[in-house]
């Protein structure tokens, strides 16, 4: 061999090794889920996900507080952690670069799946004589934790309403501390996205009669025009102790993941999230299934996640 041929081969070997370790999945020892504060649905069921994943995967993987869909998008693209909870309209947010992730872009997040519909929910009190979106203006109302997807919501919904945030005393306050201040009377109402029951919602519930101000059919088919991502909820009658039924509206709230983390892994998450879903206690686990695992997905699936629904097929 020459020696012309011989450093043709040796720069074709370093491009080779540099080109697999541009392409290369991560080793992954540890695995972080990121949920939301620890009176929302995301902690409580995120705790119960992470003991099955861990057991499932051999991998140690525990859930997280954080500020919930928005943040744990750029946590995620951050590298701060390898799964997250957020709602679906965010992560199409996200996507896109478009609401609060504007001319930021985040493409290195991909869908393990869907998982159960996240309620919006204007809590106030009975006696607060708060009934209707009209009766916001004026009054002081939480519109949930800075980067949460809770604060598009509130947004959407009081523009559908004829109300921007300018027209009350908007509120930046997560789902436990929302409920702690409408208990105190430090503010009127709140805006909680949240697979209901909502634990907190429940606290408060506790202490006096909770109402929740119904999103009327023509209101929700106004918004559901503008933004697809919404569909039509029901609160049942009971929940809260709640009289009646309640008509509102909600988003879905999907689990996501970073695309460097290889196929193999991923896939064991997606089977253990899904196949382990009906043994779980958590009221919310009995809408998660293998069979609405990809609805409302506005963004890529992973590779992984892929592989177990065409599985399912």
């Amino acid at each position: 061999m020459n020696k012309r041929v011989g450093r043709i081969l040796a720069l074709m070997s370093v491009l080779t090794l540099l080109l697999l370790s541009a392409c290369g999945k991560k080793d992954v020892e540890y695995l972080s889920i990121l949920t939301g504060g620890t009176q929302g649905t995301y902690y409580a069921l995120g705790g119960a996900l992470a003991e099955n994943i861990g057991q499932d995967t051999g991998i140690k993987t525990t859930a997280e507080v954080s500020q919930a869909s928005a943040a744990n998008m750029t946590a995620l693209k951050d590298g701060k952690a390898e799964l997250a909870f957020v709602q679906t309209d965010i992560a199409y947010y996200a996507s896109k670069g478009e609401m609060m992730f504007d001319g930021e872009i985040i493409d290195t997040v991909s869908a393990i799946g869907f998982l159960y519909p996240e309620t919006v929910q204007l809590v106030t009190l009975e006696k607060s004589g708060i009934k209707s979106f009209a009766d916001l203006k004026g009054k002081k109302v939480s519109v949930g934790a800075p980067g949460s997807g809770t604060y598009a919501n509130a947004e959407q919904l009081l523009e559908i309403h004829g109300l921007t945030m300018d027209d009350i005393q908007a509120q930046d306050l997560d789902f436990g501390e929302s409920t702690e201040s409408l208990q105190a009377g430090q503010i009127d109402a709140a805006f909680i996205t949240a697979g209901t029951p909502t634990a907190a919602v429940e606290g408060l519930n506790a202490t006096a009669q909770v109402f929740i101000v119904p999103v009327e059919d023509a209101k929700a088919d106004e918004l559901i025009a503008k933004y697809g991502y919404y569909a039509k909820e029901v609160i049942p009658a009971g929940t809260y102790g709640i009289a009646n039924d309640t008509p509102t509206v909600s988003v879905g709230a999907m689990l996501v993941i970073q695309n460097d983390i290889p196929e193999d892994v991923a896939y064991k998450i997606t089977k253990s999230i899904y196949d382990n879903a009906s043994k779980l206690t958590h009221p919310k686990a009995a809408l998660i299934k293998a069979e609405t695992g990809l609805d409302g997905i506005g963004i890529p699936v992973h590779p992984g996640a892929k592989k177990y629904f065409d599985e399912q097929k």
